[in-house]
């Protein structure tokens, strides 16, 4: 059995919507394994454990993100909530895929499964009709491989469309972007919030992203392994990382990059109240924070 660590627990856990399962509110976004060696997934895998974490957020498409945490849940059984993602939109190869996962992952079912960047009309029309990738999650959550259905996406739209993905399947599970600026863009703010009524309202749970986005990278050399040119400060990060925790009952999904996690998790760490628009509106004037979509 793994070690307990649960007296250096830090981060505060809370209900991983219906699943029964309480989640620490920063969930591991291991795309941030994409691309590293094992001994240093192990050294993160360290990290997590004394910060208390107990969600891992991981994806077919992450590299070899995969087979990097195999090891962990062979040494730290039970401790780790496991979800996975699949990209495929129809019924055969999204099985294939999952098979494939579980193959990497070394275990014989996942907690969560989830539909990866559903966000393309027409790719949604495929996944979520007959023939499409949620006939493979059905039949796999019947058949014991998965325990729980989830959507995510990324975009201006996401909040939208999960809306509309949550009226044509009962999705236990919904991620999407979060941070001060996004949520300056009305449409998405609006949207956000319905889908957060809704998900309040069926116990569905809410995942956010891109806590720590500064900006689009744009010509700007690429010195982290996110999509995203990020925040680096700490003053910074802690702001954005306290705004997100200042709304109770959603998850923090980690960034991308083994080496923002330690600056991450002890903001989270030390999250007593969110910032104030102020504050936050000075952190867009002085790192000169772009948002990601328009």
């Amino acid at each position: 059995m793994g070690q307990n660590y649960e007296s250096e627990m830090t981060i505060e856990r809370i209900p991983f919507g219906r699943t029964g399962h309480e989640s620490s509110r920063l969930l591991f976004g291991a795309a941030a394994l994409g691309r590293v060696d094992q001994a240093t997934a192990d050294r993160t895998l360290e990290v997590l454990l004394r910060h208390g974490i107990n969600h891992i957020d991981v994806a077919a498409s992450y590299g070899d993100a995969e087979l990097r945490v195999a090891p962990w849940l062979k040494r730290e059984p039970n401790h780790f909530f496991v979800a996975t993602k699949t990209g495929q939109r129809s019924k055969r190869p999204a099985r294939e895929e999952l098979q494939r996962s579980l193959d990497r992952l070394g275990v014989d079912h996942v907690d969560l499964w989830q539909l990866h960047n559903l966000a393309d009309p027409i790719d949604w029309d495929t996944a979520l009709s007959p023939g499409g990738v949620i006939e493979a999650a059905v039949e796999a959550r019947n058949e014991g491989l998965v325990r729980f259905i989830g959507v995510t996406g990324h975009g201006a739209q996401i909040a939208a469309n999960h809306r509309r993905s949550l009226e044509r399947f009962d999705f236990d599970s919904v991620l999407l972007p979060y941070n001060f600026i996004t949520m300056q863009l009305r449409y998405y703010e609006e949207n956000f919030e319905a889908l957060s009524a809704t998900c309040r309202e069926r116990n569905v749970a809410v995942q956010t992203i891109k806590s720590i986005a500064l900006r689009p990278w744009q010509d700007r050399p690429r010195t982290a392994n996110t999509w995203y040119e990020p925040l680096t400060d700490q003053r910074d990060i802690d702001l954005a990382v306290w705004w997100v925790l200042g709304r109770s009952g959603i998850f923090l999904n980690t960034a991308g990059d083994v080496n923002l996690l330690p600056k991450v998790l002890d903001a989270a760490d030390r999250f007593e109240k969110r910032p104030g628009d102020e504050a936050m509106a000075e952190l867009i004037r002085r790192s000169a924070q772009e948002p990601l979509f328009v």
